[in-house]
């Protein structure tokens, strides 16, 4: 994976912070920056979501370090943005599901932690900071395609955590004149993705049972749409936010998606007949807090960023499915 950069100047003499870097979008931010040379690359995760596994392969890399933290504890925070001129904000508690059956804790780490992760990146003057946002704070909006200045009502607490963090970090720009850019992820998924869990997201457990012969369970009637990202395509949003020099590019908040849009039944379709699967889903009731439909307008973020997303749908599920295939031991291996 990344054959080639997604930027165009040398990465020596900058340093990193990812937080949740243990976990799937972290470890490949901080495979990408480690290839092509980052001078520092910092990891913050507690380790409830992220994996040691998924950072074994860095650990003889003299340009990586890890720190076990929780970035709901502002001194940890503080520690780890030390030194750091670019922090990847990745840390959070996913899934909406779990954020109806626990809100507090959802809150505690999304918006608490998201603060002490602003507050931190002020006081030790790091220089630009990059953090995911979510395509769930379109809510019950239901224009399509979603562009960024038009939202509805969040409809999760988990949407209400990520639209807050917006709004914290407009004020932070605004007052303290911080650069700092959110990045709306619309359904990341590749290698790395954990299939195991309660929460686990849809195209690791569809993978997941393809490969075991069995059926997957799908929320409703399948016809629901998603604009499923491949997550190289989220990694060059996060490098050409980090890095952009146009100072209108700063402080905005940009979708990252491809603008395509998949429905559940036609993503299973897909992986069943690229692993040569017979077996056919099974129907549940709708998921509260879904929305129905959603697909991306990204024409800000490549006009702004430069983004360009090189993977499509039908090869970036290829690829997750060829890596799920060839790492089995890897996925059911202890944290």
């Amino acid at each position: 994976m990344y054959e080639k950069p997604f930027h165009n100047q040398s990465l020596e003499n900058l340093s990193f912070l990812i937080t949740g870097g243990a976990g799937f979008i972290g470890s490949n931010l901080v495979e990408y920056l480690l290839k092509y040379g980052a001078g520092k690359v910092r990891v913050l995760d507690n380790l409830s979501n992220g994996f040691r596994k998924n950072i074994k392969f860095f650990l003889d890399n003299p340009a990586f370090e890890v720190v076990e933290g929780d970035i709901r504890e502002v001194d940890t925070c503080m520690a780890a943005c030390e030194g750091i001129d670019i922090v990847l904000h990745q840390a959070a508690l996913g899934s909406v599901p779990r954020s109806i059956k626990d809100p507090v804790t959802t809150n505690n780490v999304n918006i608490g932690g998201f603060v002490n992760m602003l507050l931190a990146a002020k006081e030790k003057q790091v220089k630009r900071f990059v953090y995911a946002a979510s395509s769930s704070t379109y809510g019950d909006s239901k224009a399509l395609p979603k562009v960024e200045d038009k939202i509805g009502k969040p409809l999760s607490p988990y949407a209400v955590t990520k639209y807050a963090n917006e709004l914290y970090a407009d004020v932070f720009g605004k007052t303290y004149g911080m650069e700092i850019i959110g990045l709306r992820y619309f359904n990341i998924f590749g290698p790395r993705q954990d299939p195991n869990g309660a929460y686990a997201a849809v195209i690791p457990l569809f993978i997941d049972a393809v490969l075991q012969g069995k059926s997957p369970r799908i929320n409703g009637d399948g016809g629901q749409t998603r604009d499923f990202t491949f997550v190289e395509n989220c990694v060059e949003a996060n490098i050409r936010a980090a890095l952009v020099q146009d100072p209108q590019a700063v402080n905005q908040v940009y979708n990252i998606a491809v603008g395509d849009r998949t429905s559940l039944n036609d993503l299973f379709n897909i992986l069943k007949e690229e692993a040569g699967a017979t077996i056919e889903p099974e129907y549940g009731p709708d998921r509260a807090g879904d929305i129905r439909d959603s697909l991306a307008d990204i024409s800000k973020a490549k006009q702004l960023l430069g983004y360009e997303p090189q993977v499509r749908i039908k090869e970036g599920l290829q690829r997750t499915l060829e890596w799920f295939k060839n790492n089995q031991e890897f996925i059911y291996q202890e944290k």
